[in-house]
């Protein structure tokens, strides 16, 4: 789990049965958790959709087997001294309609990100600090042109920083930071972009091939007229939606899928399994599942979540190695810090920014006693002796979710008498659409490293984010991450590392969200693939390099 990891063949899975395999030839079968919600990178917000779109658009940059930022559709790149100056220089490369890839698609991309001020517009101000990019996003400027990026000539695009971002380079593989081509765009209805393969052009290794919003099937194809076409072995991959590890396991086995993820009993069946066994690899997922708790009146009985001593309170009373092992069965890690283990490292010591899991044992951990002890504070706090919250969670994000949900309920309530908690399941959809419109209780819900820095998870809790759902503020923490992104210690690496534990730490303290655990992956792969990339940040899964026998 510490690193990416490409597969090699093994025995077992849907290869074994003869033929020409799962997807039909030398297209991969692979299971998608859930719906792919968006192909607009100004819309998407979550892995799936992220994966699928990185199948047919390149960024500047792209990950390698390692998860190193290397060139894609730019060939170079220099740094200016100060560190606020990118010159990229673009590769000959052709969108699926045969149009160049040019500088002014990027252009227009990030411009339109910025203007819309969308969910993941903050990658472009708040984490890329992208110049003139705040007040675009902020609304207080209407000018995108004012956006510090330009396009000198086709081949050439200048991103002007307001302060060095010494990962810069890494964000640049990140789907929001994908370009577009304006005129292909401008040709369509509004709202139609992205939604059919027609609606859609590609300048990546494969072509969207088959796909309807809301379906459970979708398909992707080689892309001939790609710039790196001759590395590329697959001739596509047919994706399927499948909602619980029982029925991805039975795909498996009866060759339907070349790569499931199964959880719960699933793994230790198949670990019990001598076939199955040689197929089963455990990566690193990344992303961390945790509860977020909203603050404001508008809900939890009057606001009362927004109580320190409540949040304690539950946040001790949660066995977090019980809930990944009697539950989630996977390989996925109990945690007990605000940013997960095993994707962050210090560029000068090479440690894991979350290696020291007992860092905030003081405030959270799995202590009866010392929950009790913050419940009665917050029950004299607030002058009530019981309370009853909603806590919501996606039905279709893989069916160790409600056994968590329901595990967490009887936790709570059985070591803090007082608390009732009702269970309310939903599509993931609609949970991230109650969450961003401020609209529940308690959210069981996850969030993966978006690029290999503690800020992926830090810069949500700043006041006034679109990601912080439970509405918190703490000046303090505020100006700890402006110190960390524009201040004082952006300059200096370890005083940086330094200043995010101490913001680290506040998030703990006032149990701003109750961490639970890392997700990891149990994967299932046939005997016929290999060379699948996995990564534990930005893009869980590549296909590139993938073949099939």
């Amino acid at each position: 789990m510490l690193s990416s990891l490409v597969l090699a063949g093994c025995g077992g899975g849907s290869g074994d049965s003869g033929g020409d395999g799962a997807a039909g030839g030398s297209y991969v079968g692979v299971m998608l958790g859930t719906n792919v919600m968006s192909l607009d990178t100004d819309l998407a917000t979550d892995g799936d959709s992220f994966e699928v779109i990185a199948d047919c658009i390149d960024g500047l940059m792209q990950m390698d087997a390692e998860g190193a930022a290397v060139e894609a559709l730019a060939e170079a790149y220099e740094v200016s001294e100060d560190g606020k100056t990118y010159t990229f220089t673009l590769r000959d490369a052709k969108w699926s309609n045969g149009t160049p890839v040019t500088a002014n698609d990027f252009v227009f991309a990030w411009r339109r990100i910025c203007k819309n001020a969308g969910e993941y517009a903050y990658m472009m101000d708040e984490i890329g600090n992208i110049k003139g990019a705040a007040a675009i996003v902020a609304g207080d400027e209407d000018d995108t042109t004012t956006l510090g990026v330009t396009a000198p000539d086709d081949k050439t695009l200048v991103v002007e920083l307001e302060v060095p971002v010494s990962f810069f380079p890494s964000l640049m593989y990140f789907p929001t930071f994908y370009p577009i081509n304006e005129e292909f765009y401008t040709s369509l209805e509004d709202g139609t972009y992205g939604t059919s393969p027609d609606t859609f052009l590609s300048c990546g290794a494969f072509m969207l091939e088959d796909y309807l919003p809301g379906t459970a099937n979708l398909s992707v194809k080689r892309n001939p007229d790609y710039w790196d076409a001759e590395n590329v072995k697959l001739e596509g991959i047919s994706y399927q939606v499948v909602g619980s590890s029982d029925n991805a396991l039975t795909a498996f086995k009866n060759n339907s899928l070349d790569i499931v993820m199964i959880s719960g009993n699933q793994v230790a069946a198949a670990e019990d399994d001598a076939e199955l066994s040689q197929s089963l690899k455990v990566t690193g997922a990344g992303y961390m599942w945790y509860l977020s708790f909203s603050q404001t009146e508008k809900n939890a009985q009057g606001g009362m979540l927004a109580n320190q001593n409540l949040r304690l309170a539950i946040t001790n009373a949660i066995d977090r190695e019980a809930l990944v092992d009697n539950y989630v069965m996977d390989g996925s890690l109990a945690t007990f810090t605000a940013v997960p283990p095993q994707f962050a490292a210090s560029d000068t010591t090479g440690e894991d920014f979350s290696a020291d899991q007992q860092r905030f044992a003081d405030f959270v951990g799995y202590d009866v006693e010392r929950a009790q002890g913050f419940f009665e504070d917050a029950k004299a706090e607030l002058e009530v002796d019981s309370f009853e919250f909603t806590m919501i969670y996606g039905n279709n994000e893989g069916d160790e979710v409600a056994k968590v949900a329901q595990a967490i309920k009887e936790q709570v309530e059985g070591n803090l008498p007082g608390i009732t908690i009702n269970l309310q399941p939903m599509t993931k959809a609609e949970r991230l659409d109650k969450m961003q419109n401020d609209d529940y209780d308690v959210a069981l819900t996850r969030w993966g490293p978006d690029y290999a820095d503690p800020m992926t998870y830090l810069g949500m809790w700043v006041t006034n984010n679109s990601n912080n759902y439970g509405f918190w503020s703490n000046e303090e923490y505020d100006k700890i991450i402006a110190d960390c992104t524009t201040g004082a210690f952006v300059s200096d690496y370890d005083a940086r590392w330094s200043a995010l534990y101490d913001a680290e730490t506040l998030v703990m303290q006032e149990a701003v969200i109750a961490p639970l655990y890392t997700k990891a992956n149990a994967n299932l792969i046939s005997s016929r693939v290999s060379g699948v990339d996995f990564h534990p940040v930005a893009l869980n899964r590549v296909y590139k390099a993938a073949t099939v026998s």
